[in-house]
């Protein structure tokens, strides 16, 4: 399984926020999106950076009441993994795991194309382990032994 596919089964859509934008306005879009990171960018194509839930949290512990004001450019995250749409997602998982992220941006060398979750890694990879044991139950019911004398 490719992370494109689980771009063609979940959208490509990414929610984008520039850099220049306060905290409380990406607040106010992961709540409204219903989502729990964003992709910083100036154009909506380049990754500038990522931002998350986690960010601000970790930000409210540092600047407290002034947090709504900081821009989002003081809290993201600079330094971004990103993986392409060729990419399995075995690996995907494996980097997220080891990396400490949930959300990874998808990037197809033209630009930015989606975002993958970790509920979406586990939710592909649950579905893909249903169908497995599908077919094997399926196997296992058509394949009629011979019955054996004792």
């Amino acid at each position: 399984m490719r992370v494109a596919d689980i771009l063609a089964s979940k959208g490509s859509a990414v929610i984008t926020i520039k850099p220049s934008e306060s905290i409380a306005t990406l607040s106010r879009l992961l709540r409204d999106k219903r989502i729990g990171a964003a992709i910083v960018s100036n154009d909506g194509n380049t990754i500038d950076g990522v931002i998350s839930e986690r960010d601000v949290a970790y930000g409210l512990a540092v600047h407290e009441s002034n947090l709504h004001t900081l821009l989002v450019s003081a809290l993201m995250t600079k330094a971004v993994i990103t993986c392409s749409p060729r990419d399995d997602v075995a690996k995907v998982a494996s980097t997220m795991l080891s990396r400490n992220i949930r959300h990874i941006p998808v990037h197809d060398g033209n630009g930015l194309i989606g975002m993958v979750s970790i509920r979406d890694v586990l939710k592909e990879r649950l579905e893909e382990l249903q169908r497995e044991t599908a077919q094997l139950r399926s196997l296992a019911i058509q394949t009629n032994p011979e019955p054996q004398d004792r």
